[in-house]
C-alpha cells in the first residue's frame, strides 16, 4: 500500500509501537518492509518525520504513512539569510519546517530534533557559519506555519525585539502573501474576529473572538483555481487560511481550513504538495535605527509549478 491516511491511535493501540502499529493496519506487510518504510522518512507522527520503529505511542498520536518520502531537512548552509545585524536577521524560511519548537518538543533528544529541525534550531548555525559566531539567542517576533514558505525576521536583542514587537502589534509591518486558491475570489477585505474553536474544534471566526483583517486582491484567474495576494491588517494565528476558506475559497493543499463558513466541505483537486501559501514581501522600520527596510521573496519552485500546471489546464492552448 502506498499511503495510510492520518489516523490518531486509539486507547487500545496505546503503547504500541510504531512498527507494531503500521503492522496492524497493513496485514500481510513483512516487519522488514514496515521497518524500510520507516527508515524511508515516509511516517509521520503528529506531522513530525519518526524514523524510530521502536518508538511508543500514546492515545491521540497522529500516525500518517505518506505516498512520497519527506525530502531531507535543509543544512544550516541552505538557509538563506537575507539581512543580518547585530539586532535582526532576516531569513528566508522553507516550507515544511517549523518556526520554533513547540514547547512539548524540548524534551526530545537531540538525535529526534536533528530529524525535525526548526528555523530556531538552524538560523544560528547558518549565522555562525557566515560569522564564525552564533551571536546572542534569537527572539521570536512572529511565524509562519509549517507548510508556508517566506520571510521571517528574528530579532537578536532585547531592544529590536521590543521595537519590532510595538510594529507589529500597531499592524505597521508590510506583510504580503501569495497564496493559489479554490475558486475566484473578489478583491476586498475580509474583516472577523477569530476563536480558538468555532463550534468543530478548528480555530475560526465567531463572537468574542479577536479582530481579523485581511486584504484580498485577485491576481490571476486560474479557472477552477486563482492566484491571489493577501495583504495582513492584523496577524492572528492562521488568519488567511480561515478567511479564505470560510468564503469558499480555502488555500491549495490545506488539509485543515478546507470547509465554507457553513460546513460545507470544499474538494481540492489541485494537486497541490502542501499548503500553497508564500510570505512573499516584508518591510518595516529598523527598530534601533530607524532605516526602512524591504524585501521580497519569488515563489518557491513547488508552487510555481503548481501556478504552471493551472495555467495550462485553464488555457491548454495557450491563447
Amino acid at each position: 500500500m502506498d499511503h495510510l491516511p492520518a489516523q490518531a491511535v486509539s486507547a487500545e493501540q496505546a503503547g504500541l509501537t510504531l512498527a507494531a502499529l503500521l503492522r496492524a493496519r497493513m496485514p500481510g506487510v513483512s516487519w522488514s518492509r514496515i521497518k524500510a518504510l520507516i527508515d524511508a522518512r515516509r511516517v509521520t507522527v503528529g506531522g513530525d518525520l519518526c524514523r524510530d520503529p521502536a518508538r511508543r505511542l500514546k492515545e491521540g498520536d497522529v500516525v500518517e504513512l505518506l505516498a512520497r518520502p519527506l525530502p531531507p531537512p535543509p543544512s544550516p548552509e541552505q538557509i538563506v539569510l537575507r539581512h543580518l545585524d547585530d539586532h535582526l536577521v532576516v531569513v528566508e524560511k522553507p516550507a515544511g519546517m517549523n518556526t520554533v519548537r513547540h514547547p512539548a518538543e524540548l524534551q526530545w533528544t537531540q538525535r529526534r530534533k536533528e530529524l525535525s529541525p526548526t528555523l530556531h534550531d538552524l538560523v544560528p548555525l547558518a549565522i555562525a557559519q557566515r560569522t564564525g559566531s552564533r551571536g546572542p539567542r534569537l527572539r521570536i517576533v512572529h511565524r509562519l506555519d509549517k507548510e508556508t514558505s517566506g520571510l521571517l525576521v528574528f530579532a537578536r536583542s532585547v531592544a529590536a525585539e521590543s521595537g519590532l514587537g510595538k510594529q507589529f502589534h500597531a499592524h505597521r509591518v508590510v506583510r504580503r502573501y501569495l497564496a493559489i486558491v479554490l475558486g475566484r475570489p473578489a478583491s476586498g477585505t475580509i474583516r472577523s474576529t477569530l476563536v480558538r474553536d468555532r463550534g468543530d474544534g478548528r480555530r475560526g471566526s465567531g463572537e468574542g473572538g479577536k479582530l481579523a483583517v485581511t486584504h484580498v486582491e485577485l491576481l490571476e484567474d486560474l479557472g477552477s483555481y486563482s492566484l491571489v495576494q493577501c495583504r495582513l491588517e492584523t496577524g492572528r494565528t492562521h488568519q488567511i487560511r480561515i478567511h479564505l476558506s470560510e468564503q469558499g475559497h480555502p488555500v491549495a493543499g490545506d488539509k485543515v481550513y478546507h470547509r465554507r463558513a457553513d460546513g460545507v466541505e470544499l474538494p481540492d483537486v489541485s494537486g497541490a504538495p502542501r499548503l500553497m501559501l508564500h510570505a512573499a514581501e516584508l518591510g518595516f522600520t529598523h527598530p534601533i535605527t530607524a532605516e526602512t527596510l524591504h524585501w521580497q521573496m519569488g515563489l518557491p519552485s513547488d508552487m510555481q509549478r503548481l501556478l504552471d500546471r493551472l495555467r495550462k489546464r485553464s488555457n491548454p492552448r495557450g491563447h
